[in-house]
């Protein structure tokens, strides 16, 4: 048999006082005009009695239901961007939010039918996360509906939250530079000729503008650029064995994330190159898998808990105005990178 709800009146029927009375103190105001003792007895009646605010109802009264959706494509199921929704939920639990999470696996169909769910329990806003940085298609959301991007962005909603890559790439190069490297740099998984025609993400053309730049600024360029369109291990490896064939003294790699440099380690040590003796190794994301390699991989980490907060904040306070915030790219720095011999 289901056990009844303590509610509002039952607090204030212990306590000996109006409905509005228990209510003024138990929502914490100021301007009660309510002795202290009238205080303590409420709340000793909402402690005795196991009393829950009924957020359905006050959501009726305020409009607000201190509930926020977290639609996502594979973060939530994923070691590699479950920082994003770990850094989001700190955020709402601080403010008194909870978050309802709908994963969707990237299909169309199921974030259309999450999204109609989420508005169905009246959530004061949604945030649309995705595992890699892409641009994605929101179906159009009622009016008032306030939404934010997370690691992500669309023509539909102006509030994006996203790493700075530009400065990621920067900060990559500058860790080369400044041990001394000069030449024997090379690029693995991006070719500017191969990929003319092709597009990633805006994160992706903001980390190879970022690299270029500053390579650029730097009187640097790259003995070679080995383009691969999915940056995994066995690809990364894959293209280390087909460089190391053309230019068997190349001093320093720079992969565009860390999956292709587990790959390029492996094909490193097999040759019989030391890292970071003869070839150090630079990359981006600070993969878990980086600090258990040896040496550790230096790499320019995504912010993913610092950004799922930030998203957070960002719908709680309603600044659809923004177009963008950008949030720094930490640089882990490990075994990986040495002065050339």
């Amino acid at each position: 048999m289901a056990v009844r709800r303590t509610t509002l009146a039952d607090v204030a029927q212990r306590a000996g006082l109006s409905i509005a009375a228990a209510s003024m103190i138990l929502n914490g105001r100021l301007d009660t005009r309510l002795s202290k003792e009238a205080h303590e007895r409420v709340l000793a009646a909402a402690d005795e009695l196991g009393y829950r605010p009924n957020v359905a109802a006050r959501g009726l009264r305020t409009a607000k239901t201190h509930t926020i959706g977290f639609v996502s494509d594979l973060v939530s199921t994923t070691r590699f961007a479950s920082g994003l929704i770990n850094g989001a939920l700190s955020a709402a639990e601080a403010a008194g939010h909870v978050v309802l999470v709908a994963e969707t696996g990237g299909e169309h169909q199921r974030e259309t039918k999450a999204i109609e769910a989420l508005l169905d329990r009246q959530v004061d806003g949604i945030i649309f996360a995705t595992m890699r940085a892409r641009d994605i298609h929101v179906p159009e959301l009622p009016s008032g509906t306030t939404a934010v991007m997370l690691n992500s962005t669309s023509v539909r909603v102006p509030t994006a939250i996203l790493p700075d890559e530009f400065a990621g790439g920067r900060a990559a190069v500058t860790l080369l530079a400044d041990a001394g490297h000069r030449d024997g740099i090379a690029l693995i998984g991006q070719n500017d000729e191969t990929e003319k025609d092709l597009f990633r993400s805006k994160a992706v053309a903001r980390r190879v503008a970022g690299i270029r730049t500053t390579m650029a600024e730097r009187g640097l360029s790259f003995a070679a650029e080995l383009s691969r369109w999915d940056w995994e291990p066995e690809y990364g490896y894959e293209a280390t064995v087909e460089l190391l064939a053309q230019q068997p003294n190349v001093k320093a790699l720079l992969c565009m994330n860390d999956r292709l440099a587990f790959g390029a380690y492996q094909a490193l040590q097999e040759h019989g190159k030391r890292i970071p003796e003869d070839v150090s190794i630079v990359s981006f994301d600070n993969d878990e898998l980086a600090t258990h390699l040896r040496p550790g991989l230096t790499t320019i980490a995504l912010p993913h808990e610092a950004m799922g907060r930030r998203a957070v904040e960002a719908l709680l306070a309603g600044e659809e105005t923004h177009t963008e915030t950008l949030v720094p790219m930490p640089v882990i720095e490990r075994g990986s990178i040495s002065s050339p011999r």
